[in-house]
């Protein structure tokens, strides 16, 4: 049987983000220099950020399906993967604080019988809000268990009524440099863009967030409103949705634009297929010290693992 540990497991403190790592191995090939990048940028847990107000640490009952524990608020909200604010994962609660959340409107179009644009105060009121604790796991090699609050994404899509013609789902992210600086990065072709296959995005599991640990979502966070898909890697669950599109063809998605080979449109966890720079068969949960084997699909296999009978996840990832 093969082993999930199939390279030395990377630290997720050492992983670089996009465009320093592109730039540098610009530079190394000119060089001709044979060995890797140097990996910098920091992924370790941050100190609380003196602009979050902290959370209690949950109690033992706070937990998801496995038994995992919810991470902590003051972790959640101060970790955060959002290259629209920064690469620095601790400095995007600082840079998104003043971020404006409301008005907000969410645009359903394409291949539907019933198009709607919905603002935020339509999406909260129409659609029952439910918890849901979900593991997150970043293609970093980190995760993390979340809390959530919102509804299911299929609700949603049942109310425009997708056409026959329809296959994808596209996901778009607001494109407002003045109050996100890291759009003005012209190494990423914003604005964020993402896509879900129809049969994935009206599994049960694909949920649309509005609320965190009780509370409304905040800014680093996604807020208002955001994609989280568990049994995928998190830079498929784009943040601060402003459009969903039914369209026929498979979408373009940020990540796969930049580096297909490193960045698939499926990204569904699997700890047998490596990133190209490091390993995929185990993480570290932040908050802990030692590392955990990385469960197929995230441990969503028998929710999910229908959805791709018959593919290759080693060529389709």
């Amino acid at each position: 049987m093969t082993s999930l540990f199939k390279s030395i497991p990377v630290r997720s403190s050492e992983i670089t983000p996009k465009d320093t790592y592109l730039s540098r191995r610009d530079f190394m090939k000119a060089a001709t220099v044979a060995t890797g990048a140097a990996l910098l940028a920091a992924c370790a847990p941050t100190a609380a950020d003196d602009l979050q107000n902290a959370k209690p640490v949950p109690t033992s009952d706070a937990t998801d399906e496995l038994g995992n524990v919810v991470n902590t608020y003051d972790d959640i909200t101060n970790y955060n993967n959002y290259y629209e604010f920064t690469t620095d994962k601790s400095g995007v609660a600082r840079l998104a604080k003043n971020f404006t959340t409301s008005p907000w409107t969410v645009e359903v179009s394409g291949l539907v019988n019933n198009p709607k644009t919905f603002g935020i105060e339509d999406l909260l009121k129409d659609f029952q809000q439910e918890e849901r604790i979900y593991r997150l796991r970043c293609v970093e090699a980190w995760s993390m268990v979340i809390p959530w609050t919102g509804f299911s994404l299929a609700s949603l899509l049942k109310i425009v009524e997708p056409t026959s013609d329809a296959k994808y789902v596209r996901f778009e992210t607001v494109l407002r440099p003045e109050e996100m600086p890291g759009q003005g990065n012209r190494s990423y072709p914003w604005p964020y863009q993402e896509g879900l296959r129809l049969d994935e995005a009206m599994n049960e599991l694909g949920f649309l967030a509005t609320g965190l640990y009780g509370e409304p979502n905040v800014p680093q966070n996604g807020a208002p409103i955001r994609l989280v898909v568990p049994w995928k890697y998190g830079f498929k669950s784009i943040k601060s949705i402003v459009k969903i599109e039914l369209v026929a063809e498979e979408p373009s998605t940020l990540w796969s634009a930049i580096q297909s080979n490193e960045y698939g449109f499926y990204a569904n966890v699997n700890p047998n297929v490596d990133h190209p720079r490091w390993s995929q068969g185990s993480e570290r949960r932040i908050g802990e010290l030692s590392r955990r084997e990385t469960l197929m699909f995230n441990g969503y296999d028998e929710q999910v693992a229908y959805l791709y009978d018959g593919m290759d996840l080693g060529q389709n990832f």
